[in-house]
């Protein structure tokens, strides 16, 4: 599969903080990828130094398996890395006409690019009458007008109400869908695991993870438990029971984090042979939320 960007080792330091520290991933044709960390991580830096806005401390990165300089390889890149800047008095279509006049590309993709984003109909207003989500998606339409080969994106539904928020994600997975290969910067869980197909988990500029969401969320679960009498009882017995790989109190309930498949009848009928009748029992898939906790807690 092509590689459509790859970082090796990439470095930035801004005096004594360290935004980006010694990053490595690669961006495979075809895939949605989020850079996923809280604010502060070092997920906009990333993008910037690829982008050829910031410049690195050290380390490299390099488009389409290397074939292309960074300045060629643009070209075939659509970015949104800050809030859309469009004329306020201009409409949808004279705006992008602009756009395409900086980029030296023909006015043709214009109406089809606003048809991808839900603007065709709104194309004769003027940008200022447009809501805070309909300006994103303008924006995105301006990043696809060169019809590029991967769309970048630096937290795409910020801001946006919870309407705006779903029309963003739909049209990224449409756009994903027919082939074009994403990158999207979020500190939003919830986004990453709907709308992405990998993940690069980073805090404080330090790669925790990379990999694909399923991959990810792929461990063997965990149990929800609870007894009306004998909490320490059970959680001996659970201590002691090979494939829990560990233990805590939530609330009113026991959460048994496993490290191998076992079954709810398995550790029903293992606590019943023992003394301990459960009042609640659950087995659940763990989100992506539970294994990011989990990566930046242990860090």
């Amino acid at each position: 599969m092509e590689t459509i960007l790859s970082i090796k080792n990439l470095d930035k330091k801004f005096g004594n903080i360290h935004a980006v520290n010694n990053l490595s991933f690669d961006i495979k044709k075809g895939n949605v990828y989020g850079i996923l960390g809280p604010n502060g991580s070092g997920k906009s830096t990333t993008l910037g130094i690829i982008l050829n806005v910031v410049n690195k401390t050290s380390g490299e990165f390099s488009w389409f398996d290397g074939n292309l300089s960074t300045h060629q390889a643009l070209k075939k890149v659509g970015a949104i890395i800050e809030r859309p800047n469009f004329y306020p008095y201009m409409t949808a279509i004279q705006n992008l006409k602009l756009v395409c006049k900086i980029k030296e590309i023909p006015f043709t993709k214009i109406e089809e690019k606003l048809k991808t984003v839900n603007l065709f109909e709104r194309r004769n207003s003027k940008f200022k009458t447009y809501s805070l989500g309909m300006k994103q998606r303008l924006a995105i339409a301006s990043a696809l007008l060169n019809d590029p080969e991967i769309l970048i994106l630096d937290e795409p539904t910020n801001g946006l109400d919870p309407q705006g928020i779903h029309e963003i994600r739909q049209i990224i997975k449409d756009i994903a869908a027919n082939g074009t290969t994403i990158l999207l910067a979020s500190h939003l869980l919830d986004e990453v695991e709907k709308v992405c197909t990998h993940v690069v988990v980073i805090r404080e500029g330090i790669k925790l993870y990379s990999g694909s969401v399923d991959e990810m969320t792929a461990s063997h679960g965990l149990f929800e438990l609870k007894v009306a009498s004998g909490e320490e009882k059970l959680l001996e017995l659970l201590s002691d029971f090979e494939g829990i790989a560990s233990t805590k109190l939530e609330e009113d309930k026991i959460i048994a984090t496993l490290n191998k498949p076992i079954s709810a009848a398995e550790i029903n009928n293992y606590l019943f042979d023992n003394g301990v009748v459960l009042s609640h029992l659950v087995k659940r898939k763990p989100s992506l939320e539970q294994q990011f906790l989990t990566l930046t807690n242990n860090k």
